[in-house]
């Protein structure tokens, strides 16, 4: 049995080798990649493995990836940081899958599956069961509620409150439908990697704003888009000019 284990982390791959070779002497592990990069070239220009086991948050990518761009549809066992019940949705798509940190009960549980299978459709992965992991994975919870001090209390604010975050001297801020500010313990970079995009749009460096916000879109000088938004801190809300084509497509739904 030929193995190929792609795994970023080498104590995690040297530890899967390790454990592989106690439960099957007879099995060779003929390459360990770390990236969908190098496991796509090694695919490109070697026969393909037996059985491969595939982490699948790489450094440069989801490990599904692989398979469109090596044309790849032999059998893998997923190896993942996600629960369960995450996962559920592709079990039947592959031959098994591993949570770390790995037991050996479970390795040993996988190759017997692997061993045992005898239908052939179950040795590989449809490109549509592929597009619905990969969807299902970039599926992101964003933020619904921030915490504010007010004095000595905290007060919640629903993230559907706010109008706009922005910086300033510093700080970053979010401005709410009563025209009330609250400085935020995060960078206006975090909070945009936490709101929903659909909804909050960065329109340059200092202004982070909502679609319900903005009540007029005008144009402006050098290429630039200004817009009117409710409770404004300044009269200064201009759209950076490499990003208004996006910001376009933000407003229409396409972002």
């Amino acid at each position: 049995m030929k193995i190929l284990i792609v795994e970023d982390e080498p104590l995690a791959a040297a530890q899967l080798a390790a454990n592989i070779a106690a439960l099957k002497p007879e099995a060779q592990i003929v390459a360990v990649c770390d990236t969908v990069k190098s496991a796509v070239n090694w695919l490109k220009n070697n026969p393909a493995p037996d059985l491969s086991f595939f982490d699948i948050q790489l450094g440069d990518g989801l490990s599904f990836e692989i398979f469109e761009k090596a044309d790849f549809r032999q059998p893998v066992i997923f190896i993942t940081a996600f629960n369960q019940y995450a996962i559920q949705s592709f079990k039947v798509n592959s031959i098994d899958y591993m949570l770390k940190p790995i037991d050996r009960n479970d390795l040993e549980r996988a190759l017997t599956k692997y061993e045992n299978l005898t239908q052939p459709k179950t040795s590989g992965i449809t490109t549509q069961a592929l597009e619905e992991i990969i969807a299902s994975l970039k599926k992101k919870n964003y933020k619904e509620r921030f915490l504010v001090k007010v004095g000595t209390h905290l007060r919640v604010v629903e993230t559907k409150d706010v109008l706009y975050f922005y910086s300033l001297q510093k700080g970053t801020y979010l401005k709410l439908n009563d025209g009330k500010d609250y400085l935020l313990d995060n960078s206006l970079e975090q909070v945009e990697e936490l709101v929903d995009p659909s909804a909050f749009f960065r329109i340059n460096r200092k202004y982070l704003v909502s679609l319900k916000s903005i009540s007029d879109v005008i144009t402006y000088s050098n290429s630039r888009l200004k817009l009117k938004v409710q409770n404004p801190v300044d009269n200064e809300f201009l759209v950076a000019r490499e990003k208004v084509k996006e910001f376009k497509e933000w407003l229409e739904g396409k972002g």
